[in-house]
């Protein structure tokens, strides 16, 4: 019996692409099934700036701060 590596070999660079994208759905799928629950491991990451912003001004330096 072949591997999934020889077999993906003997396609085309098209097929292939096919089965690249096949694969990247089946991990995407798989991913967000184990993400279940919002996280919220980010809570009270900013109160230290709490003092020095307001809600509305620590939601614009914190998009600053990502780089969006």
């Amino acid at each position: 019996m072949k591997t999934l590596e020889e077999m993906v070999k003997e396609l085309t660079p098209e097929e292939q692409d096919e089965v690249r994208d096949f694969v990247e759905f089946l991990l995407y799928r798989k991913a967000k099934r184990k993400q279940k629950f919002l996280r919220m491991d980010w809570a009270g990451a900013l109160s230290e700036y709490r003092d020095q912003y307001s809600s509305l001004e620590l939601q614009k330096k914190a998009l600053e701060w990502r780089g969006d």
